[in-house]
């Protein structure tokens, strides 16, 4: 192991909380603290903010906000986030800190290393969060393939498994959105995400019409098919394997028994083409 890598193992999340006494847990104005910049970790006003809302307002905030301090003496946020939000949502005016000295790239490790350990991380948090380490890792001189490798020790992820997650970081925000949403699988919107901007909105507006999208599809579009030639061909194709089967018992209510399977059908087909020359209209 490196003696760059060792060096960010000892600015881990778990060493930066220990306070000694002469540290002094300070209490600061709840006014002067704001977002770690560009954090990739979404704060919203759901039922458990409203639980962590009620819990602070009972207890107070038990877990202190981590935060450096910045030149216009202020402070970033490095973890807390949703705990300083709690706060004010609770009407408190000042929360318990500690306060590291840290320079960018610790702060982001720290930043990413805090907060990705919760148990629910969306797949573009955890994308937009590895993307930021690993760019802090390259700064401090660890490349290639052990920089991903690193990124990936916190949550037992291989190199390979942090590259895909990064590689989300490439789609539209919307396809983005849909892969949080469990409307579009990892492995599938990382292919999609491999494709153009254009290809991607092509894509999207397939979505957006009710189709579904394979990875057979999107390997045809890497290969330079026209992305509309290969959705529309494989929706013909789903039409064309389409099958309805309607039990005997259900015909011979509507058909005289000595009525043979070819007379049922060309009736059918007659009634079918009648309902669509009158528009589908029932």
């Amino acid at each position: 192991m490196s003696k760059v890598r060792e060096k960010i193992k000892l600015t881990s999340y778990d060493e930066l909380l220990k306070v000694d006494v002469a540290d002094g847990l300070k209490e600061i104005n709840i006014d002067k603290l704001y977002d770690f910049r560009k954090h990739p970790f979404k704060v919203t006003d759901d039922e458990k903010m409203e639980e962590l809302t009620e819990s602070i307002k009972e207890r107070g905030v038990l877990l202190p906000i981590l935060v450096r301090k910045t030149d216009d003496e202020e402070y970033e946020i490095i973890s807390g986030h949703r705990r300083t939000h709690a706060a004010r949502l609770a009407g408190l005016e000042s929360v318990p800190v500690i306060i590291r000295e840290l320079s960018d790239d610790d702060a982001t490790i720290v930043m990413v290393d805090s907060n990705i350990q919760r148990e629910e991380i969306l797949p573009s948090e955890r994308a937009y969060a590895f993307q930021m380490k690993l760019e802090a890792i390259h700064h401090k001189g660890i490349k290639g393939a052990e920089s991903r490798e690193v990124v990936g020790e916190t949550n037992g992820l291989s190199g390979r498994q942090v590259s895909r997650y990064i590689k989300l970081t490439q789609l539209l925000p919307e396809l983005l959105e849909m892969v949080d949403e469990k409307k579009i699988a990892i492995k599938l919107a990382v292919e999609i995400a491999e494709l153009s901007e254009k290809e991607q909105q092509e894509i999207l507006d397939y979505y957006n019409l009710g189709y579904k999208v394979s990875i057979e599809q999107i390997k045809s579009i890497k290969n330079k098919e026209k992305t509309t030639e290969v959705i529309e061909q494989t929706e013909e194709k789903s039409r064309e394997s389409t099958k309805v089967t309607i039990s005997g018992s259900k015909l011979n209510k509507y058909f005289p028994e000595n009525y043979t399977k070819a007379e049922m059908e060309n009736i059918i087909y007659q009634l079918l083409e009648k309902w669509k020359s009158d528009g589908y209209d029932i």
